[in-house]
């Protein structure tokens, strides 16, 4: 299964929040409106960052619980939720935040991801989430996942799934060609069995149809330009790597594509809201 360092996960944070789809986050924010708690389960929630973008959306007492394969990220959200918060009190595994006017309960889980969907659900939560998850799973994954929400009641929240459009600037004639050499890459067994990649979103929006629900959908590209420049070069770096390792490239011409000073990029994602009818 694809471990991400804090490190990484922490420079995508801002180009994440930059991007969320407005229309979606209201659709969320208005379905929840009428309550004063929630429930809330987050897959691969990795150093909290998806609770920390969220959290504004919904009533003013939330219960969440942050599922990760890997620990070191959890014990990352521990520190980094707690910078956030205006106030954090630690009870064990248990943090109680306040932000603003919210009352923030979060609780973590160390779980094998790929083999967990219906068992994360068993405290019946309001809303399961995940953010720039889903292109890494399978299309079996997303099936039981859809089948469980739908089973436990639950409205899904997935924010910025990579939707497969990607352009550089400038424009390079081997663009193409890398571009599709990654996702092949992404369609590689990610720990899920062979992943959907950047059929994601048109995946969970299907699966979650015919389990009943209504879906929404909503654009959220990163738009990315000078300001950020580190991002947009371990992106570079990242394709490089990848594609390097479909052998679908020859060599100088990925040593060539590396070498091209990108201005500027913009990455495809969709968010997808979907609520029982």
């Amino acid at each position: 299964m694809n471990n991400f360092s804090p490190e990484w996960l922490d420079l995508r944070e801002a180009a994440d929040r930059r991007a969320r789809s407005r229309e979606i986050a209201n659709a969320v924010s208005a379905r929840f409106a009428l309550r004063d708690e929630l429930r809330i389960v987050d897959l691969g929630s990795g150093t909290g960052a998806n609770l920390r973008a969220t959290a504004s959306l919904l009533p003013s007492r939330q219960a969440w619980t942050l599922v990760d394969n890997d620990p070191e990220l959890s014990e990352a959200a521990k520190v980094k939720l707690s910078r956030w918060a205006d106030a954090s009190e630690r009870n064990g595994e248990t943090l109680h935040l306040k932000k603003g006017d919210r009352e923030i309960t979060v609780t973590f889980a160390t779980a094998d991801l790929a083999n967990c969907q219906t068992a994360l659900l068993d405290d019946a939560p309001h809303l399961v989430t995940a953010s720039a998850f889903f292109d890494l799973v399978s299309e079996d994954f997303i099936r039981k996942l859809a089948k469980a929400v739908m089973n436990s009641g639950a409205a899904f929240y997935a924010a910025l799934t990579y939707n497969g459009l990607h352009k550089w600037t400038p424009h390079r004639p081997a663009d193409n060609q890398m571009i599709a050499a990654f996702h092949r890459h992404q369609m590689q067994d990610k720990g899920f069995g062979p992943a959907v990649g950047p059929l994601a979103a048109s995946q969970l929006a299907d699966q979650f149809r015919l389990n009943g629900y209504l879906v929404l959908e909503g654009e959220s590209p990163w738009q990315l330009e000078r300001g950020d420049r580190m991002l947009i070069d371990e992106l570079v770096r990242g394709h490089a790597v990848a594609v390097t390792e479909t052998g679908a490239v020859d060599a100088k011409t990925v040593v060539s594509w590396i070498n091209v000073s990108r201005a500027a990029a913009l990455v495809g994602h969709t968010d997808t809201f979907a609520v029982p009818a």
